[in-house]
């Protein structure tokens, strides 16, 4: 249920002085209203009761949009059709972010408000002064009962009514009370979560309650029960919460590490991840909204200043790990969640970068060996959360879960250990550590550890499953799994990358973000005018708007499995390369050296690269389309059979091809 600052028929509030509205606006709902905000109030009235003469239905003032934090100026429910109303009072121009405000508010409620799904909805940006208006009514290929935003000024807003009820005439019409008490369920992406954390320490407002979401309920109180046991028992205990891709596994990290930021010394959490552009881009987005929100309240803060708050939010593992290197006391924090567990070094790997780089000849652990053995440091409790990602190992001497088992095993004996029962799935790669555990230590399994429903494909949970069944070449399984998700998750196919282009740009609307992902190894995109090697800047990458030449908006810059890990797009263009090559034996891999694709024999590289798709395949919340290029039979490296086996498999999945 969405709130609102003033509602009333339309009747009624034409018969209402402007006065009267203005301070029911602001008397009955503590709002901190300025005179700049009283007199734009009071020029949408009159705008509004020149318009509305002879209509009936419901209008809304100051209508939230919880998700973005913000409030629609009017909602104006008429007949079958809900207008949403941006005014830009004293405004000559219909600038472009001004189109996409109102936009975003339509898509937000089109997308998460249960009563908007069916409506038709109509967004109109009301440039007060503009000497023209545009209000051709323009329908888009989602064919969901939203338009492309209208653009009027001060005269125009009785025609924009009169043309849009007359366009929609056949279309039932709405129960204007069940619109305004309806369901809100949103889905954030993790930068809008994470600001939210960061500001409120929860998302009760911005998040899904229905009840698919309830498991991140769960999760997260079990992991808060775990924690307060362990203070009073005076226990130290490892646990680890797995989940499919998309599930919230980040989200109830950053939950938890939220809850406890302002418990005081010795009582605090922190959020630790090795996945650096996840933290860059997350540290720079708290911090950008905390200067933004410390100027609205008249304060000056330095970014430097507002950054260092951000950083005892959340860090990144290596600062975490280096810090202790030096200090031999135990952490300030008694709660580190750390994100991507499966990601930590192994022995070798961890061993060879500590000789090396950090001058340290006598070191002889793995990651998890030491970072475990900070949190040992502690005297009373300590409680370690680790987030496991089944299949998400990209990175050379990335260990897997077994070796955070295999570490309390060995080193940890006094350690007690809670567990999802789902990490004796084959994707997790565990199941001899977790049998050898279970016989030596204090082990309990606990089925809500586990988050089973996909969140970030809000429009189908189904995606982080089908994407599995087709890299697991479970054809049957995945056909019939397409077949259910494509009426909600488009999902299709190409040979060209400037149709996918054109597709992307057709399908976005608002500011919803897309972009080009591709392979780490595809390197033989570059006829495509795809570089993975040529340098780009995740933080502008994902934070950059449409005028941004940085920002994945214009597709000039790629991004691979190492910059979306643990991020999303609304949608995404996923190239594929000769790097993974279906065939009747199963995937083939390759690597380009030189001037070649040379075959990978190691299993372990085999398995990083065909986690690398499965992490390119399932950044997508809304919709993806795939490209698979033709090649070219002149070049040797672009040979048409590297590519067409390819695609017919996914053709042959009954993917749409276009």
């Amino acid at each position: 249920m969405l709130n609102y600052y003033y509602s009333d028929s339309i009747e009624n509030f034409l018969d209402k002085s402007t006065a009267e509205v203005i301070g029911s606006i602001t008397l009955s709902n503590y709002f901190d209203s300025t005179l700049n905000q009283n007199k734009a109030w009071e020029q949408q009235i009159v705008i509004l009761k020149s318009a509305l003469q002879g209509f009936e239905g419901t209008l809304f003032f100051e209508f939230s949009i919880p998700r973005m934090g913000k409030r629609i100026d009017c909602l104006i429910i008429i007949e079958n059709v809900v207008f949403i109303i941006e005014f830009k009072v004293g405004e000559s121009e219909y600038l472009n972010y001004n189109v996409d405000q109102v936009w975003d508010y339509a898509l937000d409620l089109k997308n998460f408000h249960g009563p908007s799904h069916k409506a038709v909805i109509a967004p109109v940006l009301i440039a007060t002064e503009s000497k023209v208006s545009f209000i051709n009514i323009i329908t888009t290929s989602h064919d969901d009962n939203l338009i492309l935003p209208l653009k009027t000024n001060r005269q125009g807003l009785r025609q924009v009514i009169e043309i849009t009820l007359a366009w929609f005439s056949d279309v039932i019409k709405l129960d204007q009370d069940e619109f305004a008490n309806g369901s809100y369920s949103p889905t954030p992406t993790i930068i809008e979560a994470a600001v939210n954390l960061f500001n409120n320490h929860n998302v009760d407002s911005i998040t899904r309650n229905d009840a698919e979401a309830i498991n991140l309920t769960l999760t997260t109180n079990s992991i808060s029960e775990i924690i307060d046991y362990a203070k009073q028992e005076h226990k130290k205990i490892i646990c680890f919460v797995t989940g499919v891709p998309g599930a919230g596994k980040t989200l109830v990290g950053l939950k938890v590490a939220a809850t406890h930021l302002d418990k005081g010394k010795g009582n605090s959490s922190v959020f630790l991840s090795g996945n650096a552009p996840l933290v860059a881009i997350l540290q720079e987005a708290l911090t950008r909204d905390k200067v933004k929100s410390e100027k609205e309240l008249g304060n000056r803060i330095t970014k430097g200043r507002a950054r260092e708050a951000v950083k005892a939010f959340i860090q990144i593992i290596h600062h975490y790990r280096d810090a202790y290197l030096i200090d031999p006391k135990a952490p300030y924090d008694h709660v580190a969640i750390f994100d991507e567990a499966q990601r930590v070094w192994n022995k070798e790997q961890t061993i060879k970068f500590m000789r090396t780089k950090k001058n340290q000849p006598d070191f002889d652990e793995s990651e998890p060996e030491y970072l475990i053995s900070c949190l040992d440091r502690h005297k009373d409790w300590a409680v370690m959360i680790c987030l496991v990602g089944g299949g998400q190992e990209i990175n050379t001497g990335e260990a897997g879960i077994s070796e955070w088992l295999n570490a309390i095993i060995e080193k940890f004996p006094h350690w007690e250990v809670a567990i999802s029962p789902n990490l004796t799935d084959s994707e997790y790669s565990a199941v001899d550590a977790v049998n050898k555990i279970k016989n030596s230590h204090v082990t309990k399994f606990n089925a809500d550890l586990h988050l089973a429903v996909s969140m970030r494909s809000y429009r189908a949970e189904s995606v982080s499953l089908f994407i599995k069944q087709l890299l697991d070449l479970d054809r049957e399984a995945a056909k019939k799994t397409y077949s259910i998700i494509n009426k909600n998750y488009p999902i299709v196919l190409t040979r060209d990358l400037t149709k996918a282009k054109k597709w992307l740009k057709e399908k976005a609307r608002g500011t919803e973000r897309y972009g080009i992902v591709v392979s780490s190894q595809a390197q033989r995109l570059k006829p495509l005018a795809i570089d993975v090697k040529s340098p780009m800047n995740p933080v502008y990458w994902f934070l950059g708007d449409k005028d941004d030449i940085r920002s994945s908006y214009y597709l000039e810059d790629v991004a691979t499995e190492f910059q979306v890990q643990g991020l999303e797009l609304d949608w995404a263009c996923v190239t594929w390369d000769g790097d993974l090559r279906y065939s009747n034996g199963g995937w083939k891999s390759y690597s380009f050296v030189g001037t070649k694709w040379q075959n990978i024999h190691k299993e372990e590289r085999k398995r990083y690269l065909l986690n690398a798709y499965r992490v390119l395949l399932t950044r997508a919340r809304q919709g993806m389309i795939i490209v698979v290029p033709e090649g070219d039979v002149e070049d040797g490296t672009r040979n048409p059979e590297f590519y067409n086996d390819t695609f017919k498999y996914l053709k042959d999945l009954g993917i749409e091809t276009i």
